[in-house]
């Protein structure tokens, strides 16, 4: 099992010895007053997992005398609320939910690109009749709003000419979102993986809606303030990552355990997800805007988001490309 587009073992090695070097070149960078670094961990994002795993970001700021604190996303609207609340300071999203994070008000930045998924589908079981977005026209479905997989809604209901109103909608935390529907309880659900391949591979749940082009990337993001104030951390923070994303291509193996030990999901599951997760790159810039403004477009025409305001400037405000030094 591996992930797409693998580099030889050479190249990551090279890799790991230049973000090594990136480490050296930026310290020292402690931050006046800060001595805890609040970072999130989560099963949509499999290279945080392993980081958090390794312990590479303790080591990283042992002499500085600053604290890691892990805390579990289980979906891109907790991240970005934790966020926005001041308990993170780096917290894991997709691209499209950061946008209308921030449209919302909240000052986020992304800096990073943890992986490019396709980790949404719209779901469903077998005896439902369901074949198509428009056969969801007043039936049940779950999402979890503010993430991904509700973009991803919202976009398949415009393009079938229907409406969120059109449909009846239970708000749900992923993982019970997939619980409701093999209940029978909705008709279909706003996927997430793992959890979505678990529908699928154990379940025998339909993936009845793929559109691989319309999920946006999972992207790091940190506070605008915290990152115009303490630079230097976000640097060293990023060069980390980039150790744990490089290692995580040249082991799946590894990567795949620790995401079987968070999700607790059997490894056939596992290999499904990271099938649909591409590692390959993890600098921030013209791709990701592309893909992010797309989808708020579309929810502005959907008239989710409101006809004035600026999609393009917000993508522009969003993405940070100061970091990418730290990327490749």
């Amino acid at each position: 099992m591996t992930t797409r587009l693998q580099p030889s073992r050479r190249l990551v090695l090279a890799g790991l010895g230049a973000a090594g070097l990136l480490a050296a070149h930026r310290r020292p960078a402690r931050a006046a007053g800060l001595d805890t670094i609040n970072i999130d961990f989560a099963t949509y994002n499999p290279v945080s997992l392993l980081l958090k795993d390794k312990g590479w970001l303790e080591e990283e700021f042992k002499a500085d005398g600053i604290a890691i604190r892990w805390v579990q996303s289980l979906g891109s609207n907790k991240a970005l609320e934790f966020l926005n609340a001041g308990s993170l300071h780096f917290g894991s999203s997709a691209g499209a939910a950061a946008l209308v994070s921030r449209i919302n008000g909240n000052p986020v930045r992304s800096i990073y690109v943890y992986s490019r998924p396709e980790w949404t589908a719209l779901v469903t079981r077998a005896d439902t009749g369901i074949k198509t977005p428009a056969d969801l026209k007043g039936r049940r479905v779950a999402v979890t709003r503010g993430t991904d997989p509700h973009i991803f809604l919202i976009r398949a209901l415009a393009e079938a000419g229907l409406k969120e109103t059109d449909v009846q909608l239970v708000l749900l935390q992923h993982g019970d979102g997939k619980a409701a529907l093999l209940r029978g309880d909705v008709d279909a659900w706003a996927g997430l993986d793992p959890i979505m391949a678990g529908a699928e591979v154990a379940d025998g749940a339909v993936l009845f809606f793929r559109k691989p082009e319309w999920n946006t990337y999972g992207v790091l993001n940190t506070p605008e303030a915290f990152a115009s104030e303490n630079p230097q951390i976000v640097s060293r923070v990023l060069g980390v990552y980039e150790k744990a994303r490089q290692y995580a291509i040249a082991n799946p193996a590894e990567l795949a355990a620790s995401l079987v030990a968070v999700a607790k999901l059997p490894d056939p599951v596992i290999a499904r997800q990271l099938e649909r997760t591409d590692l390959s790159s993890s600098r921030i810039g013209a791709a990701q805007k592309e893909t992010i403004l797309g989808a708020g477009l579309a929810l502005q025409a959907a008239g989710v988001v409101k006809p004035e305001v600026d999609v393009k400037a917000t993508v522009d405000g969003l993405i940070d490309e100061r970091f990418n030094l730290a990327a490749r």
